[in-house]
């Protein structure tokens, strides 16, 4: 992946310190987005899903620390927190709730970018490893079998979903805003069984009353006439 193709977000509420990390950031090639509060950077992570977040700790609420642990509580997405220059005990406190990196202000541009390259090879590798499918504010691992969603709140709700519900919700995210037949679904998700269609029908039903619990009742959408599609903005 090119550096054209990665997206950062920066939640920064010094005017200033903002426009020189979009400057540099933009002049590597990268694409940048930024938001200047706790609220609107959550909402533009589950909107943007970003390859990266730059994430200053002392900003308006919720602040960096009650964002890293939100967002660690459903994602892996690469976080270097910005922190004041004698701020150790949040530095440390960042690490411990899952950071990959943080820089201290004021921060060299060259040291950034460096830094930012780094996380993100690191985290390249770790995604391929995990298995990690990301639609909107649903947030699958492959390798755990979990599945977590991001309510409205802002909170990470784990659905309790059976294994065939799973690879349903797997099949759907893996190409997200295809159409799905009947057919599709159940030679992809039920292929040694000779189901009908009432019986994808019936897990595709509990599957879609799961999501609607923790507030996605809009993520499973039926195609009238050709069959089903997971579309989430």
């Amino acid at each position: 992946m090119t550096n054209q193709d990665q997206l950062i977000l920066i939640i920064e509420d010094e005017p200033e310190i903002a426009e020189i990390l979009q400057m540099y950031l933009q002049h590597e090639g990268f694409k940048t987005e930024h938001v200047s509060n706790g609220r609107h950077g959550l909402q533009s992570w589950r909107q943007i899903n970003p390859d990266l977040i730059l994430l200053d700790i002392r900003i308006p609420g919720p602040d960096g620390l009650d964002i890293l642990q939100t967002i660690r509580g459903v994602s892996n997405v690469p976080i270097i927190m910005l922190t004041a220059l004698t701020d150790d005990i949040n530095k440390l406190l960042s690490l411990r709730l899952g950071a990959d990196d943080y820089i201290a202000k004021p921060f060299n541009p060259a040291e950034l970018i460096a830094r930012i390259r780094t996380v993100l090879r690191r985290s390249n590798k770790s995604v391929a490893t995990d298995k990690l499918l990301r639609v909107g504010r649903l947030t699958i691992n492959q390798d755990s079998y979990t599945a977590l969603f991001i309510d409205d709140k802002g909170a990470s709700q784990e659905l309790p979903l059976t294994l065939t519900e799973f690879r349903l919700l797997v099949h759907f995210a893996q190409q997200p805003k295809r159409c799905f037949t009947r057919l599709d679904l159940i030679d992809a998700c039920l292929p040694e069984s000779d189901a009908l269609d009432r019986v994808i029908d019936s897990h595709l039903s509990k599957l879609r009353r799961k999501l609607s619990d923790v507030g996605g009742s809009d993520l499973i959408q039926t195609v009238r006439g050709v069959g089903y599609r997971l579309f989430a903005e």
